[in-house]
């Protein structure tokens, strides 16, 4: 394998060194993609993406599970089978062996959306296209899913475009390799997001159906599945009911109207002006792409240049993405908002739809002086949506001080009942304060009032009828803090977090063991006092 990889650097040396202006417009796109991608992470503590401190809880729950002193073994049981989201928590875990666990979930965030342009670039490759293309993933990255904080699905929508990129590049000229990476790639899909793998499987298949009268071939596609089909089988057999709920399914048309703000809308008033503005430069910028990409294609006279097969293998892979995206399409008009517990179902559908759509694109053009500039415009349009949400990430991270400041008073491993009624402060339509305190588990371990893992839809669990687990929540508890009441919410919790604009006193003034022990900005903490006698609790608890 070594030897392999020092040949392989060598022949790309060699390369960059024959040709060095498309060595060039290879470091721009990787420029542009660490700069997309990553600069973010590095202006804010915490990013403003709502789920995410609930993704550092649950990574930080796989790595420290065994240690007593986070007591997460004595609330939690592990089920990596029966709902298999598991590959960005374990690849979490991974990071948080060299990183405080705040870095080591944006670093898992970072590789989640990066599997987009990198999925892309496979799926491009697929095609005889160049991979470069791969670089317009990028300006679906920050859109409206990632900062809800679906990072899975993000990542397995790039899974899926390289899945159909390994199947175009077996059935052109089968080898081993290829065959393995298809196989692996349809693993990951499957243990990153697992309703995304039955897509990729038909995909997969119908890629494979497609581009068969150029190719000849199907049964190279076949063996690669067969790990991932039986792993899915395995799931079927021991995955949990509800996860099955029953979907309706109807045709809604109207929702054609609703694509931009699915797509993107992240931010409202001079924020979301400006994003709005960015993504219309992207959009134009792709169009005019698509624009000279297909003039320069007829304009060379590479269509005449071309056997039956390539013919055909080039219609072959046009139609593809567009009858793929279609399929997406027809899924975003016709699912529900929710299915079980399972929300914001359809709005997923358009994001793949337009993701898949992309590939559609013509190949670049082969000399650099056109190639380049192609690619530098790619680069510039998309890094300026990366600079846009640094912006935004480091306004929120000053709102965010007080948190930390109020962090440092908690104790380790508390039993943290938190309550946010502030949401302001954020220039982001979608509160990024919901889960924030959730990330106190993450750093110090212990106990959360309110908690994903309580829907029963993670690979961690919360042991049942066990008196180390916190009461169950209401639906909706967390949206809706007005509800609580410190004698019947309140008596298994020993920490309370509350995000107020003023002082939140009242809430505990009919338990005199509560008493407050620090106020930063928004938040404030109280403490009960085990010296003091606590409130009794007039009915079982019940969040």
């Amino acid at each position: 394998m070594f030897t392999r990889l020092r040949s392989a650097a060598t022949g790309l040396l060699a390369q960059a060194r024959r040709r060095p202006l498309d060595a060039l417009t290879v470091v721009v796109a990787l420029v542009a993609v660490g700069y997309t991608l990553g600069y973010p992470f590095f202006v804010t503590t915490y990013p403003p993406i709502t789920d995410l401190p609930f993704h550092g809880a649950q990574t930080s729950i796989l790595r420290h599970y065994f240690d007593p002193a986070w007591h997460f073994e004595e609330q939690f049981t592990l089920h990596p089978i029966e709902v298999p989201y598991v590959s960005m928590y374990a690849l979490g875990v991974l990071f948080s062996m060299v990183m405080p666990i705040a870095w080591a979930t944006k670093a898992t965030a970072f590789v989640m959306l990066l599997l987009l342009p990198t999925g892309l670039a496979v799926l491009f490759h697929g095609m005889k296209k160049s991979p470069l293309l791969g670089l317009m993933g990028l300006g679906l990255a920050w859109g409206n899913l990632t900062h809800w904080g679906f990072l899975n699905f993000m990542g397995a929508i790039g899974l899926f475009a390289m899945a159909v990129g390994f199947t175009l590049l077996l059935v052109d000229r089968p080898s081993r390799s290829r065959s393995i990476g298809l196989a692996l790639t349809l693993l990951a899909v499957f243990f990153t997001h697992i309703y995304r793998f039955p897509f990729a499987l038909l995909s997969v298949v119908g890629a494979a159906v497609i581009v068969y009268p150029a190719t000849r071939r199907l049964k190279p596609v076949l063996l690669p599945l067969v790990p991932s089909i039986m792993v899915f089988a395995v799931w079927r057999l021991v995955r949990q009911q509800d996860l099955a709920a029953e979907t309706k399914i109807g045709f809604a048309p109207e929702r054609v109207a609703e694509i931009p703000q699915h797509l993107f809308n992240v931010f409202f008033a001079k924020a979301g002006v400006e994003e709005a503005e960015i993504v219309s430069r992207m959009e134009g910028a792709f169009i005019v792409l698509l624009v000279v990409c297909t003039t320069m294609f007829f304009w060379q006279d590479r269509h005449r240049r071309r056997t039956g097969r390539e013919l055909f293998w080039g219609f072959a892979v046009t139609l593809l993405p567009l009858v793929l995206a279609a399929g997406y399409l027809v899924t975003y008009l016709t699912l529900p908002m929710r299915i079980g517990l399972w929300w914001y179902v359809y709005p997923r559908e358009i994001t793949t739809a337009v993701f898949i759509g992309l590939a559609v694109m013509p190949d670049l053009p082969k000399q650099w002086w056109l190639k380049l500039p192609a690619v530098a415009a790619i680069a510039f349009v998309t890094g300026e949506m990366g600079f846009f949400i640094a912006r935004q990430w480091h306004a929120f991270d000053a709102t965010t001080r007080d948190f930390v400041a109020v962090k440092e008073h908690i104790v380790r491993a508390p039993k943290l009942m938190y309550l946010v009624f502030d949401h302001t402060g954020s220039s982001k339509r979608n509160t990024p304060y919901i889960h924030l305190p959730a990330w106190v588990q993450a750093e110090k371990g212990g106990w959360l009032s309110f908690h994903f893992i309580g829907w029963n839809h993670s690979p961690i669990r919360y042991r049942l009828n066990d008196p180390n687990v916190p009461p169950p929540t209401s639906d909706r508890w967390e949206w809706s803090p007005q509800r609580f009441r410190v004698e019947k919410h309140g008596t298994w919790f020993d920490e309370f977090l509350v995000r107020h604009r003023r002082s939140p006193a009242y809430l505990f003034r009919s338990d005199p063991s509560v008493q407050l022990v620090a106020n930063e900005g928004t938040w404030w903490l109280y403490r009960r006092d085990t010296k003091v006698p606590p409130a009794r609790p007039n009915e079982a608890p019940h969040l």
